[in-house]
């Protein structure tokens, strides 16, 4: 069994620590064999890790960071003058082999940026991509990638993100052969901008990438495909639309009559499997170590499902899956 030691940066995220902390003590008590490596402000942190017994706990290490990377903050400035902030000291643990995972709910642009600096990409990745699943109606999940790390992408990068994406469902969805297409305003061929034709075309060449076309907005949980690809712009706004959508289904009638209540206890009941917080935690794929992105919105149980699909993504060994997958890729597909 392979180590199961997590980096949290538990000042990440819009709550910091009134969040992070027990998520991390109820994490703890459902994975006897994981390690959590915690790091934070010692005003902030201090008090919710004695409230929660976690500050002499023995699978715990507390490290105290003097600084902290808001929302506000500029990837470049996170680079050059937050050295010692949460986020950066949970990844130089992962980049030294400390941890094998790294999750956090702070600034997306910044830690892309310091991930990329700390940890690096694989070789022959040009660049990572944040990647989730979405319930299927039929059952079952698809995985959307990517969702915001890269906001304009070439048709190489989406070719890459296809690949990495057909590795991640083989492995983490169990599927034996994932149907993958991109994600467009049509589904006729001249459709598109042109990195998403000239990917299309790109794609087809690829005989083991099982790629069956484009699929439109309305198709992302419909399961007509396990494997969605399009650039960071459109994904973060296919993502956030579909929650906010989910929200407005789930908290259906809050503040109204008996027959509103009514009403939101079936739709609750039937639409369960929609709340965005059961699928918290978009992976930032094609680095050489695994680093879990979790909503900053987030509360506890939506943190707590990023860290256990950080240690998912342990057990499933999914970078080296990643990377397997790249060495495999025929040399003149454009893949690299």
């Amino acid at each position: 069994m392979p180590q199961l030691t997590v980096a949290l940066d538990m000042m990440g995220g819009d709550f910091g620590p009134s969040v992070t902390v027990p998520a991390a003590a109820q994490a703890l008590s459902l994975l006897p064999d994981l390690k959590l490596m915690l790091f934070g402000s010692r005003t902030a942190l201090s008090p919710w890790l004695e409230r929660h017994h976690l500050s002499s706990h023995p699978r715990v290490q507390v490290h105290y960071c003097t600084q902290q990377v808001t929302n506000e903050h500029k990837a470049g400035y996170a680079l050059r003058h937050l050295t010692d902030s949460s986020m950066r000291q949970a990844l130089e643990a992962l980049a030294r082999g400390e941890a094998q995972a790294c999750v956090s709910g702070g600034n997306t642009g910044a830690l892309m940026a310091l991930a990329l600096r700390v940890v690096h990409t694989l070789p022959g990745v040009a660049r990572p991509a944040l990647i989730t699943r979405l319930p299927q109606a039929g059952g079952g999940h698809a995985l959307l990638l990517d969702l915001g790390a890269n906001v304009c992408c070439d048709a190489g990068q989406l070719v890459q993100f296809a690949l990495m994406g057909d590795a991640v469902a083989r492995h983490v969805l169990s599927q034996s052969r994932p149907r993958v297409a991109l994600l467009n305003v049509g589904a006729e061929a001249n459709k598109g901008n042109d990195a998403v034709r000239q990917a299309a075309r790109r794609l087809k060449e690829l005989p083991e990438l099982h790629y069956t076309g484009y699929v439109e907005g309305d198709d992302l949980f419909t399961g007509k495909a396990d494997v969605i690809v399009c650039d960071g712009f459109v994904g973060n706004v296919a993502l956030k639309t579909s929650e906010g959508v989910a929200r407005l289904l789930l908290g259906a009638g809050k503040k109204r009559g008996f027959w509103w209540k009514l009403l939101a206890f079936w739709v609750k009941r039937r639409l369960s499997h929609l709340n965005p917080d059961q699928y918290n935690g978009a992976s930032l794929i094609g680095l050489r170590s695994s680093v879990v992105k979790s909503h900053g919105s987030a509360g506890s149980p939506a943190f707590l499902n990023a860290i256990l699909q950080a240690v998912a993504e342990i057990e499933h060994g999914l970078p080296a899956r990643i990377a397997h997958r790249f060495d495999t890729a025929p040399q003149d597909s454009h893949a690299r």
